[in-house]
């Protein structure tokens, strides 16, 4: 009887579990993702992208190095975009997710000049290992969860 009893209530324990544990992972991968997006983004503020002429793949191997565990994976999962904006109210900066997929053709690269307004954006795609939960959020085609982070900030005068 008591091995009935722990079929029924079995299935739903460890679909709970790998859950809450799918949802812990999300959240540790998306906080070390904001940190490190942070700290590269100082970077493009103080001006030492600028003056060290980082281009795109050596800003994306600066973040993925504040990647901790997370730091293998990163290079094949991430997109950069940043750019400079003229004004911080009412922009429309384009969409790169289009009909689920994300497009990298759209995105740009600067390193800013002193004193301007910056956008910085970054997705990483991460795939679910718990397929069920896949119908709860929005994804690309691929069926991967994409993260993103933006900052905007104002470069510092460091000319």
């Amino acid at each position: 009887m008591a091995a009935v009893e722990f079929a029924f209530v079995a299935a739903p324990f460890f679909f709970l579990i790998f859950a809450i544990m799918q949802i812990a992972f999300l959240f540790l991968l998306d906080s070390l993702l904001e940190s490190a997006t942070m700290q590269t983004a100082r970077l493009v503020r103080t001006g030492e992208a600028f003056d060290r002429s980082l281009t795109q793949a050596q800003f994306e191997s600066e973040l993925c190095a504040r990647m901790s565990v997370f730091q293998a994976e990163c290079p094949n999962r991430l997109s950069v975009d940043i750019r400079e904006i003229p004004q911080f109210r009412n922009q429309t900066l384009p969409n790169p997710v289009v009909n689920g997929v994300l497009n990298e053709a759209g995105l740009a690269y600067t390193n800013a000049q002193a004193s301007s307004l910056v956008v910085v954006r970054v997705w990483y795609r991460q795939a679910l290992f718990v397929p069920t939960l896949s119908q709860a959020v929005s994804r690309p085609e691929s069926g991967d969860l994409l993260l993103n982070v933006t900052t905007a900030f104002r470069s510092e005068p460091y000319e």
